[in-house]
This record gives C-alpha cells, structure tokens and sequence, in this order.
C-alpha cells in the first residue's frame, strides 16, 4: 500500500503521486513572530514533522520549505508597544519559535526564509500579475496594490465557498479598492510606521501582503509546482486561498495536494492569543518533558482536533513512561542480538493511511506489551526484536529517546519524578473521593489509570501503583 493523503482541495483521500519519482516537496506556512509560541502554534510543526520522517522512511528524498513572517501589522503594533525595532521584536520571538521546535524534537527545515529576505520576488510576482489582467494598483496614490477577486472565476476552489457569499474582514482596509473583497498583494506605506519597515516599488513604498509572501517564497524553493501545502486548519481560507488564486493566475501550478492540521483547543475552543487561553511552550516542556510534549501533539490524528486539560499532558507522560520502562528493561539485560529491525506492518498499513498516528502508536503500545510478555517468559530473543522495532517506530514519531536531537536538547531527562508526582496527585484526589464516599469518581480515577497502563493496589499502608507489563 502507497502513501495515501487527505487532500483539502480535493476533499478526498487520495494516493500520493509526487512530481518527480522519488522525491517530495513539501510548503508549510510558518510562524508569524509576533510574540512566543503556544502549543496551538507547534503542532503543526511536530504534524509535519512526522509526514516529513514518514516520508523519507518510505524512501522520499523530502525538500521541505517553512517560512517566517517577520513583518506585518501585529509585529509593527507589539514591538512599538514593546518599545524595541521591529525588526528586534520579529528576531526575538523567531528565536523563541526555534528554541520550541527544537524542545519538541522538530528537526529544522531544508530551507526556512523570511518575508523580508524576498522583496524582489515578491515584486516580480505582483508585476506578473498585473500585466496578467488580475491585480491593479489603487488610484489613490496609498500606493497599495489588490488582487482582484472577480478577475479569477476559480476564486473559492479550495474552501469551496462563493464569492457571492464572502463579507470582507470586519478589520479590512477599504482604501482604493475596487471590490471590498480584493485582497492586499501590497499595503503601502502609512504616516508613523517606520521608515524601515517599507520597501520601494513601481507602485510606491511599502510592504508585501501576508498572501503574497507565501507564493514567492514558495516559488523560489520549490519552483512553479511543488507536491504538498500544508498548515493549520484555519488558514484554509482566506490565507491559502488567496495563495492559490494569485499564484495559478501568474500562470502557476503550485501545491497538488493541501494538508491542514487541526486545531489544539481548550474548553471546546481553538487556542489562541486574542482569546488568552493559550499554554506556552517551554511551561510544558519543563513540567512534562519535550517527549511528552511532542506524544500529547503527535499521538491524535492530525485532522482531530485535541482538547488541552490538565490530564492531558500527565497522560502523555504516564504512556512515555509506559514505552521507556520497557526499553529500560531491554538495556538493562546488556543482550546483543542480530534481529529483524523492520517495522512492523499494521504500523506500515497506519501511516500509509494518511498518516493514521492513533492506530500507529497502538502498535507501538501492542509491541511493547508482547515484548513485556517476552521478558517475563525469559524469551530475550523476542524481546530484543520487540526493543528494536518500538525503536525504529519512535524514530517515525520522533520520539526515540536516543535520537540526536534528544541528546542536544537535554530532553532525555528522567521523567519518572514527573510521573510519580502526577499520579501521587491523582491517587490524593482518588482517596479524597473514596473518604466522601464517592465510589464513582474513585473508580473513574482508578479506570483512568488504568487506561494508561498503571496498575493501583490498596494496601493497608495506602494505594500503591506500578506500570503493567
């Protein structure tokens, strides 16, 4: 079975045919840095990091391209609120973002250019447009310059809406357009912005629309057409439609399939900075471990959404803990056998089924039980075997804990004071509900620990619990 994808454009799961046999580039909008990372921000990161290492563990060459948005409207606002250069604001929080993805084990991308490194292109593209038919330049002298929506009749392709139906953003800037529905290519310069912060072109000084920047960048990495688009689920529309429609209109292939990743969500709602129920980045990392971390964000099916709460994370933790206590069972014997380090072909089937990390990871947790089993029968063959492949799926996930990006980031850390404490909490509150007499909400604890593969036993000196083999 090939690799198969859930293509957005095309609303379907499709087989993936790449451009060029053997090879696969991949666009994926990145951070715009504004101000530090949440974990709504990272997953995309660790989702197409697993594609990524699926990708080439299938025998891909991958090219794969991440942006950085380092000037627009909210890194003009926050930096003059900061009272730092933009252009120090844009650094410092592009530096938070990496120092993230490398917390969570993201290994870098092929290329990763920044908007302002790629003017001329950006330009060049505009031009296109323009003697194309599909872009003007306003006649106020703002010095702006629009798409124009209704000069492209394919406008709505991949969201599926129509242009009919669309209402202008309530924060849009009416100036010179012809149709309130056009969409900035370029945003001219206004009174009070620093004079750093614009760019001279044929039609004024200024700086690129956040649509444009993706184009060209994509463009200069990637070529005319390149294999996958992806992001999260909310730039579908209107961030990566206005992509397609202004880069197919410059006589462009651009991306053949689109993948999009769904959002983290805290009490039923997307994570974000406006809403302020976000949970940073390095606050997690140093209570759960990178690994963990990256578990909790890898674990669910890209396209589900995953609900933060405060058992999440400890469950991401209690399953790692789960996975290295076998290895460390493994280590300790010292063995040294040649085995078959193949991966096993249920987890192949899964991820071969756009990329199915739920019933991957069961895998994972099926192979770690059997090798369990293994050791305690005194079968050190199998269990070797067993060790070896949950280590060459780890490795697909990024989560091997012998991994050089571990090593790098001092994520290898020893997890099990994290888990003792966190199952500590939950037994306390187990032992509260079983001295009200809450019998349901004790077993419901107990159950929940069961879940993840911790056995609780009531002694007369209080509950103890240990990790089932």
């Amino acid at each position: 079975m090939s690799f198969r994808l859930y293509d957005s454009a095309r609303r379907a799961v499709v087989d993936f045919q790449p451009l060029e046999p053997g090879k696969a580039s991949i666009y994926c909008c990145g951070a715009t840095v504004q101000s530090a990372p949440h974990l709504g921000h990272v997953r995309k990161e660790v989702n197409f990091d697993v594609l990524r290492r699926w990708l080439e563990a299938t025998g891909y060459q991958v090219t794969m391209v991440n942006n950085v948005t380092d000037i627009d409207d909210k890194i003009l606002a926050k930096s003059a609120e900061a009272g730092r250069p933009w252009w120090a604001h844009a650094y410092l929080f592009e530096n938070a973002f990496h120092e993230a993805f490398r917390a969570l084990g993201v290994r870098p991308p092929t290329y990763e250019p920044r908007a302002t490194g790629h003017i001329p292109e950006m330009i060049a593209l505009m031009q296109e447009l323009i003697d194309a038919g599909h872009a003007y330049a306003a006649t106020d002298g703002s010095g702006d310059v629009y798409f124009d929506v209704m000069s492209w009749p394919a406008y709505g392709e991949l969201s599926g809406m129509k242009v009919a139906d669309m209402e202008p953003a309530e924060d849009a800037d009416p100036r010179g357009k012809r149709d309130p529905r056009d969409f900035a290519l370029w945003k001219g310069a206004k009174p009070g912005e620093p004079e750093s912060a614009s760019w001279d072109t044929p039609w004024g000084r200024g700086r690129p629309g956040w649509h444009l920047e993706c184009s060209a960048m994509a463009g200069k990495y990637l070529g005319d057409a390149f294999d996958i688009h992806g992001g999260g689920i909310d730039l579908r529309f209107p961030h990566h439609e206005n992509e397609i429609a202004q880069s197919k209109a410059a006589g462009r292939g651009f991306a053949t399939y689109w993948m999009h990743n769904a959002w983290v969500t805290m009490a039923g709602e997307k994570m974000s900075k406006s809403l302020g129920n976000t949970a940073d980045v390095p606050t997690a990392v140093a209570t759960y471990g990178g690994r963990a971390v990256r578990l909790y964000l890898a674990g669910p099916h890209y396209r589900s959404a995953i609900e933060l709460s405060d058992t999440s994370l400890a469950e991401a933790a209690a399953q790692l803990a789960r996975i290295d206590g076998f290895l460390s069972r493994v280590k300790a014997l010292g063995a040294s056998w040649l085995v078959d380090t193949s991966l096993p072909a249920e987890f192949v089937s899964a991820m071969n089924d756009d990329l199915g990390t739920p019933a991957a990871l069961a895998t994972v947790f099926n192979t770690v039980k059997q090798g369990n089993i293994a050791l305690d029968a005194g079968d050190t063959e199998a269990a070797v075997t067993a060790y070896a492949q949950v280590l060459a799926m780890l490795d697909i996930f990024g989560l091997n804990p012998d991994a050089p990006e571990w090593a790098e980031t001092g994520s290898t850390q020893d997890l099990t004071p994290v888990v003792d404490g966190l199952v500590a909490a939950l037994l306390e509150q187990r032992g509260q509900a079983r001295e009200r007499k809450d019998w349901a909400a004790a077993d419901a604890i107990r159950d929940q620990l069961g879940a993840l593969g911790l056995s609780v036993t009531d002694t007369p000196d209080g509950p103890r619990w240990s990790i089932e083999k």
